[in-house]
C-alpha cells in the first residue's frame, strides 16, 4: 500500500515537471515552434482545397503550389492595400489638424462658475500657506527663484539620451520577420505535401495500443478546427463587409480600410474587436466638426460585436469548438505570454486539439474536464448535488432544464427516480443527516406536485372523461409473421387489441419518503394514462392496509427503492395476498439492476416471475394498451376507442 502510494506521488510529480519543462521549451523555442503553429493552422485551412484541386486530377505538388499561391496573394492583395490606404490617411492628417485643435480646446475649455473660482482660490492660499511654513521651518524669508543654471545650488539637470537604433537593427528586424514567414510557407508546404505521413507517424508515436482512439482523436480534432477556422473567416468576411458598407454610409474616408482591419482583427479573441473599433473611432473625431458621426460609429462597432459574439457566433460554431467561456479566456491568456499576439490568435485551435485528445485518452481526461463545455456530471447527480448544498433554487433549474428536453415519464425515471437512488445509498451509508434526508425528500415532492400541476391531461371534450394515449394496432402473434428459406415474407394475420380499459390502482410505499414520492409518480402518470389512481400517504404498514383494504382496487403498486426495501415488500406482498388472492399486485423495485427474477421470486415466494424496474413498466402491466409515450402538454387527444399495442414487460 505504501509503495502503490509512493508511486502515484512520483507519477503525479513526474506529471508536474514534464509540464514545466513542455511550457519552457515552448517559451524558449518560440522562434521556430510559432512558425510550425502557423503552419499547422493554414495546413488545416489549405488542406481542402489541395484535395478538392486532386480530386480533378490534378499532381499534388502542382496542387500545393497553385493554392499556397493564391493564399499568399490574397494575404498579399490585402497587405498591400491596407499599406496604401494607412498611408493615405497619414497624408491627410496634416488637413484635420485645426479640426483637433478645436475639439481639443472644446475638451480642455474651462467654464468659469463660483465653483472654479472658489476652487482656484483654495489652491492659490495652499500654496501660501506651504511657503509660509517653509520660511518659519528655516527661519529666513523665501528667496526669489532664480533660474536654472544661475548659481550652483540650481544646477541644470543632466539627463542620459539613448543611442538611436541603426539601421543595422531595423534590417535585423525586417530579415527576422521575412525568415519567419519563409518558414511558415516551406513547412506548411512539406506538411501538406506529407499529411497522411504525419499522420500515420503521429499515430504510431502516441497511439501505441490505442491506435483507434487516436485516430478518431486526430480526425474529429483536423474536422473541429477546420471548420471553426472556415466559420470565423466567414463571419468575419461578413462582419468587415458590413463595417465597410456602413463607414462608407457614414461617410468616413478609407471605409475600407477599417472594414478591412475589422475583419482582420476580429481573428484576434478578445482585443481585436476594440482595437478595430478604436482607430475608426479616433479618425471620425478628426474629420468631422461635430459628435454624431463618432457616437454613431461607436454604436454601430458596439452593436455588430454584440450580434455577432452572442447570436451569430455560439449558433454557428459554438458547438464545434467544445469550448467554454472561461477555457477560452484562459487559453488566451496563457498562450498571448508564451508566445506573444501570434499565440493570441492560435489560442482556441491549439485549445481545441487539448480537449479532443482528452476526450479519447483517458490519462488527459482532465484536460476535457476543465476546458469543455459538456456537463461534467449526469443531471441525477446535478439535482442531487444542489439538494445537498441546500439550494432548492438550482436544483429546480436543472429539472426544469432536464423538463424540456423530455417527456414527465422519463424525468421521472430518468433524473429523479435515479437522484432519490444516490440519496437512499448515502443514508444507509450514513452519510446524511436526518435534516438533509427530509429536506431532499419535502423538496423533490413539492417538485413533483409542481410538475403534475403543469402538465395538462387530454378530456375528451363531450363526456368529460379522461382519455388514454393509444397507437394503432399491431399483431399480438408474434409467430404470424416469418420469413421462409426463400426470404419471401409470410402473410400475417392482424387481430384486434384489447380496448382500452380504465383501472383502479393504489400506490403503496414500502418504507420510506423516498418510496412515497415515487409513489406520487406513479399515481400522476397512471391518472394521465387514464387510470384511477391515488398515492397512499406513508404510514404504519396496518394504517396503508387498512386504506388498500376500503377500496375496490384493480392493481396495488408497491413503491420501494433499493437497497433495504426488499424486505419491507415482502411482508406487505404476503399481508397483501393474505387479505385477497386475486388482488392483482405489482411490485415496483425502482432503478433495481440485480436479478430482477430472483428478487420478484423472494418477495412474492414465487407467485411472480419479474419485478418492474421502472414508472413505464409499471404503467404498461397495468393495462397493456397503454402506450409508454403518455401525453404532453398540448398534445391532441386520442379516441380510447382506438385499438391499442401491447407493450410487454421489460428489464432494465
Amino acid at each position: 500500500m505504501k509503495r502503490s502510494s509512493t508511486s502515484r506521488e512520483l507519477a503525479h510529480l513526474l506529471t508536474v515537471v514534464l509540464a514545466v519543462v513542455t511550457i519552457t521549451v515552448l517559451y524558449v523555442a518560440k522562434a521556430v515552434i510559432v512558425p510550425l503553429a502557423l503552419a499547422v493552422l493554414f495546413t488545416f485551412l489549405l488542406a481542402p482545397l489541395v484535395t478538392l484541386l486532386e480530386r480533378i486530377r490534378l499532381p499534388r505538388v502542382l496542387a500545393i503550389v497553385l493554392v499556397i499561391c493564391a493564399a499568399g496573394g490574397l494575404l498579399g492583395t490585402i497587405a498591400w492595400t491596407m499599406f496604401r490606404q494607412l498611408i493615405q490617411v497619414t497624408d491627410h492628417l496634416p488637413a484635420y489638424t485645426s479640426n483637433i485643435d478645436d475639439k481639443m480646446d472644446t475638451l480642455h475649455r474651462e467654464k468659469e462658475t463660483s465653483f472654479t473660482r472658489a476652487q482656484i482660490e483654495v489652491e492659490r492660499l495652499g500654496r501660501k500657506i506651504n511657503l509660509l511654513q517653509a520660511d518659519a521651518t528655516t527661519g529666513r524669508s523665501h528667496p526669489p527663484t532664480k533660474a536654472l543654471g544661475a548659481s550652483p545650488n540650481r544646477p541644470v539637470a543632466v539627463q542620459e539620451v539613448g543611442k538611436k537604433d541603426g539601421r543595422l537593427d531595423t534590417l535585423n528586424g525586417v530579415l527576422g520577420a521575412m525568415v519567419s514567414v519563409l518558414l511558415v510557407i516551406v513547412f506548411t508546404f512539406f506538411m501538406l505535401l506529407e499529411r497522411e505521413s504525419l499522420r500515420n507517424r503521429l499515430i504510431r508515436l502516441t497511439g501505441r495500443g490505442h491506435l483507434n482512439l487516436m485516430t478518431q482523436a486526430m480526425d474529429e480534432a483536423s474536422h473541429r478546427v477546420s471548420r471553426y477556422l472556415l466559420l470565423q473567416a466567414l463571419v468575419n468576411t461578413c462582419y468587415a463587409s458590413i463595417i465597410f458598407v456602413s463607414l462608407h454610409f457614414i461617410q468616413l474616408p478609407h471605409a475600407l480600410l477599417w472594414g478591412a482591419l475589422a475583419g482582420l482583427l476580429r481573428f484576434v479573441p478578445y482585443i481585436g474587436a476594440p482595437i478595430a473599433a478604436l482607430l475608426p473611432t479616433v479618425l471620425s473625431l478628426a474629420v468631422f466638426h461635430g459628435w454624431t458621426q463618432t457616437l454613431l460609429i461607436m454604436t454601430l462597432f458596439f452593436c455588430m460585436e454584440v450580434v455577432t459574439a452572442n447570436f451569430v457566433e455560439p449558433h454557428l460554431y459554438g458547438k464545434h469548438t467544445g469550448l467554454s467561456s472561461l477555457a477560452i479566456l484562459v487559453a488566451a491568456v496563457f498562450w498571448s505570454l508564451v508566445w506573444g499576439p501570434i499565440g493570441l490568435i492560435l489560442s482556441v485551435p491549439l485549445t481545441v486539439c487539448l480537449v479532443v485528445v482528452g476526450s479519447h485518452v483517458p490519462n488527459l481526461e482532465f484536460l476535457t474536464v476543465l476546458l469543455g463545455d459538456q456537463p461534467v456530471i449526469r443531471p441525477e447527480a446535478h439535482y442531487y448535488q444542489r439538494l445537498l448544498a441546500n439550494d432548492e433554487r438550482e436544483a429546480s433549474q436543472v429539472l426544469e432544464t432536464y423538463r424540456k428536453d423530455h417527456s414527465l415519464l422519463d424525468t421521472y425515471d430518468c433524473l429523479l427516480i435515479p437522484a432519490l437512488s444516490l440519496s437512499e445509498q448515502d443514508r444507509h451509508r450514513n452519510a446524511l443527516d436526518d435534516a438533509t434526508v427530509a429536506f431532499i425528500s419535502e423538496t423533490t415532492k413539492e417538485l413533483v406536485d409542481e410538475l403534475g400541476l403543469t402538465v395538462d391531461q387530454p378530456v375528451d371534450k363531450v363526456t368529460g372523461t379522461v382519455l388514454a394515449p393509444v397507437e394503432p394496432a399491431l399483431p399480438n402473434d408474434p409467430l404470424t409473421t416469418d420469413s421462409n428459406a426463400s426470404g419471401a415474407q409470410v402473410e400475417e394475420e392482424v387481430l384486434p387489441a384489447e380496448p382500452f380499459v380504465a383501472q383502479k390502482v393504489a400506490c403503496v410505499p414500502v418504507r420510506d419518503d423516498a418510496d412515497e414520492v415515487i409513489a406520487m409518480m406513479l399515481a400522476q402518470l397512471l391518472e394521465r394514462a387514464g387510470h384511477s389512481a391515488a398515492a397512499i400517504p406513508l404510514g404504519s404498514t396496518d394504517g396503508m392496509l387498512a386504506e388498500v383494504y376500503k377500496a375496490d382496487l384493480d392493481f396495488v403498486c408497491l413503491s420501494a427503492l433499493p437497497p433495504y426495501g426488499m424486505s419491507h415488500a415482502r411482508r406487505l406482498y404476503r399481508k397483501l395476498r393474505a387479505q385477497n388472492p386475486d388482488l392483482k399486485i405489482v411490485i415496483g423495485l425502482w432503478n433495481y439492476i440485480g436479478d430482477c427474477g430472483k428478487a420478484a421470486s423472494e418477495i412474492s415466494g414465487g407467485e411472480q416471475k419479474q419485478v418492474c424496474t421502472t414508472l413505464a413498466q409499471v404503467i404498461a402491466q397495468v393495462n397493456p394498451s397503454a402506450s409508454e409515450d403518455l401525453p404532453e402538454k398540448g398534445d391532441k387527444a386520442v379516441d380510447p376507442t382506438l385499438n391499442a399495442t401491447p407493450i410487454e414487460l421489460q428489464t432494465v
